[in-house]
């Protein structure tokens, strides 16, 4: 073995080109695999840090226009009640106000019930979790900090169980700490309190705002949960028809629930990757191929002395252990660097609600499949060689080692290779392609606002003192005074809910004089100050805008969107239109006063929908997101503007700091598309570059082989022009068919992205015919440097030499 590892060593320093070049193709495609694995493994593979995870449900509600909902408090208690679940717990996303040393932060935490944690199968690290007695209008209030919240806001004291801490100007006595690999990726909360008082909403069941999940008893299937909680949700309907008409219920395992949005993305890398990887195998193969049709002579040489084919087989065998051993010793350390860069991919806030990914490294796991992708090459690149072994006519053999052909292996193999390698190199290049022209059509749509020099800032008002609209009218003057009167600042407004976020807190909408159609007729509902669509510089198709004299002391006013108007006013001028709630309560009732533009309020993919918008000084909602356009680059100027609202009011909470150019291109759907466009494209690159290198790599030899059949030719007066068409067609020939079964190969393929892709089809011709054409002029020059040193060849050199 040792003499067979120094013949093997020395055979790598004679052949340093192919040694160098295999070593480092197999070792990219192994350290690609080994990265995304690693982030695999950490969302789908790795255990969720629950008991049993695999009993958990996430329940939903539904409605014709809504596949997620919430509950409402009297909903929740009547599906706790189904004998499917063991225990049935709700929660609800939620911002305390947390008066800490350093001053007000507004903190994401969640409120949840009783049996939260024990439902998880979660116990504290220190102190406890919550138990039903916890939630409760006469227990003290109570709030349980993650571990990092407790290691970063509090210096991990160990005395930290019993200490008090002021939420919303309430005292709360923290009670436990959770363990180190707790998530709850459903919500990214600091601290977790119980739901404890029901405010007017959860007292109400029309009000939905609670999420919830439930542990299946043994026994029960997910199937029969499913099909009870749909009883409920019909009995419910049939109950109380004016809150819960058309409301269903749907049943989604809770990792199912918790990776749902990034499963495809991962999977089209993970196939990206594999593709990449096997692109390797076949060009590391490819190479071997032709180095043992350089050595057949030495092969026969050596059988005629005497080797066994044993003898011969372990020999390459063991110069495949040591070119997989050397390529794996640089993929780990390559893998380890790429994926902290790859989280730089993701940004901060979409990190917040990937806990999961923390977890991503060199694991025991993603180590494992590091060894069996090392094995496999292992066995690929000993059987590749042991192919070439023919000890049953040495004669033969060793006549043909000897002449200047090509050999059989080229014709029989070598072209196969090389033809799948480009065939999957044209796979990924159009799912690239494909990505690319998705994320720019994305990018290009229609916002109907001016995005520019816009930062965004959320303000937390609960809990400082603002609950009567009286004062949320005055903090919102003094809000625009004192931001405006900011050196840089051209203007200031503020919103309910800032565009590019969600096309959610809706409305039933109905027009005065109109037949109502039941639940379907919504839209979506914002309260503005008077300047915000000047801020944004939305542009007014009829009518005009609210201003600051539209006040309480006037007739309620509305101005809607385009879309609103087309869907509620087909062919009537909307403008001195009333509109008013589902029931025309007088209440609600407001003047259309102007049309806007479709501003785009959610992601990038979601379409434009009707919306209807109201003056902040009529209906002054809790909610208040500035919007503040100014002259010189926002992102320098955060630290003022928080600076000035805590002058304003220091009990005032801000976060979600954001320029909104930053807020489009981090919006969910660009950044799934976005990650996916840039680790496919590099997957792409790579695997063309490997393709390039595998075509020259298999022409250069068939060359090298045919010198004395191109020396003959050019003496019986072949022209240079005759021997590249000769390569050319040759290398054209093997590109052809391995673009053509690619572009066969890519339309199935990119069904895998169609969830990833916008404005563009998975079958789109022209994209498909640019990767085409790429790849084949890749081809043709990655096979001109063999062409030409076949057309300089001497034919006296050449037939002297042979």
């Amino acid at each position: 073995m040792l003499q067979d590892m120094r013949f093997a060593v020395r055979q790598f320093r004679q052949n340093l080109g192919f040694a160098v070049t295999a070593i480092l193709v197999l070792a990219l495609g192994m350290a690609a695999s080994i990265a995304i694995f690693a982030f695999v493994n950490a969302a789908l593979l790795r255990p969720l840090p629950y008991r049993n995870p695999s009993r958990l449900a996430v329940a939903y509600g539904t409605t014709n226009s809504c596949r997620d909902c919430s509950f409402s408090y009297p909903d929740y208690l009547d599906w706790k009640k189904a004998v499917s679940f063991s225990s049935f717990e709700a929660w609800e996303a939620s911002v305390y106000l947390w008066r800490s040393p350093g001053g007000v932060l507004a903190i994401r935490s969640a409120v949840v019930s009783g049996g939260f944690f024990s439902s998880l199968g979660v116990a504290a690290t220190m102190g406890r979790v919550f138990t039903d007695s916890d939630d409760t209008p006469a227990a003290p209030r109570a709030v349980v900090l993650t571990y990092d919240t407790w290691q970063n806001r509090f210096g991990g004291r160990q005395d930290i169980i019993g200490q008090s801490v002021i939420l919303d100007n309430a005292p709360y006595s923290v009670i436990g700490v959770l363990p180190r690999a707790f998530h709850f990726a459903m919500r990214a909360a600091e601290f977790f309190t119980t739901i404890h008082d029901q405010n007017a909403c959860e007292q109400s069941r029309g009000c939905h705002e609670l999420q919830a999940f439930g542990r299946l008893r043994d026994g029960i299937s997910f199937e029969a949960a499913t099909a009870e909680t749909r009883a409920i949700a019909e009995r419910l309907e049939r109950e109380y028809p004016e809150s819960n008409k058309g409301r269903g219920a749907r049943l989604v395992v809770l990792r199912d629930a918790i990776v749902g949005d990034i499963r495809p993305t991962l999977l089209v890398l993970a196939s990206g990757a594999g593709l990449l990887l096997l692109i390797a195998y076949v060009n590391v193969a490819s190479l071997l191929l032709v180095r043992a049709e350089s050595r057949r002579r030495e092969t026969v040489l050596r059988g005629v002395l005497g080797a066994s084919m044993g003898r011969l087989i372990r020999q390459f065998v063991t110069e495949g252990v040591l070119l997989v051993a050397a390529a794996t010793t640089l993929a780990l350390p390559a893998a380890a660097v790429a994926i902290p860069r790859l989280f730089s991919l993701i940004p901060e806030r979409r990190l917040r609600g990937m806990p999961y990914f923390r977890y991503a490294g060199l694991h025991p796991g993603v180590l494992l499949f590091a060894a069996a992708v090392s094995l496999l090459a292992v066995i690929v690149f000993s059987v590749t060689p042991v192919l070439r072994l023919s000890l049953s006519n040495l004669r033969e053999d060793l006549a043909e080692g000897g002449r200047g052909s090509s050999g059989r292996l080229w014709k029989r193999f070598g072209s196969n290779l090389v033809g799948a390698e480009l065939a999957l190199a044209m796979m990924l290049l159009a799912s690239a392609g494909l990505l690319g022209k998705s994320l720019y059509r994305m990018f290009h749509v229609d916002l109907n606002f001016n995005p520019t020099n816009l930062a965004t800032l959320e303000i937390d008002v609960h809990g400082a003192g603002y609950d009567k609209d009286d004062q949320r009218r005055m903090l919102s003057r003094w809000l625009v005074e004192h931001i405006s009167a900011m050196p840089g600042v051209v203007s200031v407004a503020h919103t309910s809910d800032l565009p590019i976020t969600c096309n959610c807190s809706s409305m039933d909408l109905r027009v005065l004089g109109h037949p109502w159609y039941g639940k379907d007729d919504k839209a979506l509902e914002r309260e503005t100050s008077a300047d915000y669509f000047n801020v944004l510089q939305a542009r007014l198709i009829a009518g005009r805008f609210y201003t600051e004299a539209d006040d309480r002391s006037k007739p309620r006013v509305a101005v809607i969107n385009r879309a609103l108007a087309k869907r509620f006013f087909q062919g009537e001028d909307p403008v001195g239109r009333t509109v008013g709630d589902a029931k025309l309560s007088p209440k609600s009732l407001a003047q259309v006063i102007g049309v806007v533009d479709d501003i785009r309020e959610g992601d990038l993919v979601e379409p434009l929908v009707p919306a209807v918008y109201y003056p902040f000084q009529q209906n002054a909602d809790s909610n208040l997101f500035l919007v503040v356009r100014t002259e010189p680059a926002p992102a320098p100027m955060m630290p003022s503007l928080v600076r000035t609202i805590h002058q304003v009011d220091p009990n005032l909470g801000v976060r979600n700091e954001f320029v909104m150019d930053d807020r489009i291109n981090d919006s969910p759907a660009a950044f799934l598309n976005r990650s996916s466009a840039w680790l496919v494209g590099g997957f792409a690159a790579s695997a063309l570059l490997l393709g390039a290198i595998g075509l020259y790599g298999v022409i250069a030899y068939s060359v090298s082989q045919r010198t004395r059949e191109i020396g003959v030719r050019m003496a019986l007066g072949a022209q240079r022009g005759a021997v590249y068409r000769l390569i050319l067609g040759q290398a054209g020939f093997v590109a052809a068919v391995g673009i053509v079964v690619g572009l066969a190969c890519s339309i199935p393929a990119a069904t895998l992205l169609r969830g990833l892709l916008f404005g563009v089809q998975s079958w789109d011709v022209p994209t498909l015919i640019a990767v085409a054409a790429l790849l084949g002029v890749c081809a043709l020059l990655a096979s001109y440097l063999p062409a030409r040193r076949a057309a300089s060849v001497n034919p006296v050199d050449a037939l002297r030499a042979e």
